[in-house]
């Protein structure tokens, strides 16, 4: 007996007023079909960000989630998985969640059969018409990596990619990171995905694009005069961005022993973070004038000297630990990891960039896991005062200003500079100027896996990678990998560090 169809609950039904949504405009009604709706990915991150988004009156007016995967599930079965991921994360208002239901629908798929993809078409244009829906559609891959490029094939080849000409209804792909494994196969995976695609339909997913915080980065550095004349070498005497994980590899060890640090953080995240730091200001706050200046940050790096990565390159792996009365399993411990592997969990890179702005300064950029705590931010070192007027009474040494950016666990801005001790005595101390990025505001706040899929729908591509760059990190990146992989030297590169440390030494770097 066929299941019978419930009608999508709307921004009416929630009695959600226009004014209260988080975004200039709501995007067109559109059906969201995730690939890969019965794993991890999609229980943690992608429906509970679609549910909230509900809540607010994010979601057009109607929308349709269409989950797809291997697992033989019906829309019941599937409707009730979700229930239990949403609640399991603590935020499941039953109320909602009898709306938000209607929404979703599950088609079993097998990704190696076109068959089987031109019923998920049928299926999701049934759906659309029953709804008196237009044809705009979101495919979202929440898959491993290894399927993209027959995903986005067999799409295709049921007709999925197809946009009318007259610009009405479109279709778009969501491709999570990693974007290939080195620059060979990231070139190979663009060429498969544009056999159907083109690329505006194409959304490249760096969801640390999309936390507040590093896209104020911007907005602090462009839209206050007092900050941007001094972002240079003349007054900037290094930056250091660092992103360290508490947690170990967990469930993730399979990717991980492929990937390591390098390819799991550096080509994606600490790439942007450091682009966002060093850009040029674009001539308008548009896409692709931002992703121009993104592209010339990474034209720009000077090429890494493969043949002396020890004064450049700091690699580690976590052993075993004990933080707060916990032991903690080494890496070579970890489900899943092979008990001699040389994989790094732990990076700190020294990084140069060869233009007018910011020749001679190092930008020290380090991420890890099993350290102290997790924590991200960039920290802007100014240079010393070039003469000092209270040499005889204070000595030669006084500490240099800094700014700090923090975008987790703390979001704030901080800003150290030196004054008077109060006392008869002439004295310096460090004082700090905080401003806590949520202060003074009381609205809600959209997570960065809403704000993509917003995006996503609006057609918005700010936050997302654009191909050249992509190509460019991995060029930056590709010959360190293989120096690192082939030296024969390539275990007296690894140095261990205990978990709940802060990595090993820096010697320097």
């Amino acid at each position: 007996m066929e299941e019978a169809i419930i009608a999508p609950a709307t921004a009416k039904d929630l009695k959600v007023p226009t004014e209260s949504c988080l975004i200039d405009r709501l995007p067109d009604p559109c059906s969201v079909v995730i690939v890969g709706a019965s794993g991890d990915l999609t229980a943690r991150k992608v429906v509970p960000a679609l549910f909230n988004l509900f809540i607010n009156g994010g979601l057009p007016d109607p929308t349709l989630i269409v989950g797809c995967a291997r697992t033989d599930l019906d829309d019941l079965s599937f409707r009730e998985s979700m229930k239990n991921a949403v609640g399991r994360q603590g935020n499941l208002d039953e109320s909602q969640w009898e709306r938000f239901v209607g929404l979703l629908h599950y088609q079993t798929v097998d990704y190696n059969s076109a068959a089987s993809f031109a019923a998920l078409a049928d299926s999701v244009r049934k759906l659309e018409k029953a709804y008196g829906m237009k044809e705009n559609r979101l495919f979202y891959l929440a898959i491993p990596p290894s399927l993209y490029e027959s995903t986005a094939r067999m799409l295709g080849q049921a007709g999925l990619s197809k946009e009318n000409e007259n610009g009405v209804n479109w279709s778009r792909l969501v491709v999570e990171k990693p974007f290939g494994s080195d620059l060979a196969s990231a070139m190979a995976l663009d060429k498969a995905i544009h056999e159907h695609w083109k690329e505006h339909q194409i959304f490249r997913i760096d969801h640390y694009l999309a936390k507040e915080t590093v896209q104020n980065i911007l907005m602090f550095r462009f839209a206050n005069a007092i900050f941007e004349p001094l972002w240079n070498r003349r007054f900037i005497r290094s930056v250091e961005i660092t992103a360290a994980e508490a947690l170990g590899v967990e469930h993730r060890a399979g990717y991980y022993e492929q990937a390591g640090v390098l390819r799991d953080m550096f080509q994606n995240h600490m790439m942007q973070l450091l682009a966002l730091t060093a850009m040029e200001p674009p001539a308008e706050f548009v896409a692709d004038r931002i992703r121009d200046e993104k592209a010339k940050v990474y034209r720009a790096l000077r090429p890494f000297p493969v043949k002396d990565l020890d004064q450049y390159l700091r690699l580690g792996q976590y052993v075993s630990g004990r933080v707060e009365g916990e032991d903690l399993a080494g890496y070579r411990d970890e489900p899943g990891v092979a008990s001699d592997s040389l994989v790094p969990t732990f990076a700190r890179m020294r990084v140069l960039v060869d233009n007018w702005r910011w020749q001679g300064v190092p930008f020290i950029i380090t991420s890890g896991k099993r350290l102290t705590e997790k924590l991200t931010e960039i920290v802007i070192h100014f240079r010393e005062v070039p003469h000092s007027i209270f040499r005889e009474v204070l000595g030669e040494k006084i500490v240099s200003n800094r700014l700090v950016l923090g975008i987790y666990p703390e979001e704030e801005i901080q800003l150290t500079f030196q004054t008077k001790n109060p006392s008869a005595k002439v004295l310096l101390r460090t004082v700090t100027m905080d401003f806590h990025y949520r202060q003074s505001y009381e609205g809600p706040v959209l997570d960065a896996y809403e704000k993509v899929f917003l995006d996503c729908m609006l057609g918005d591509h700010m936050l997302f990678w654009r191909q050249d760059s992509v190509e460019l990190c991995w060029s930056f990146l590709t010959p360190i990998l293989k120096e690192c992989e082939a030296c024969g030297d390539r275990a007296e590169m690894l140095h261990f560090y205990p978990a709940g440390s802060w990595g090993p030494e820096n010697h320097g770097i």
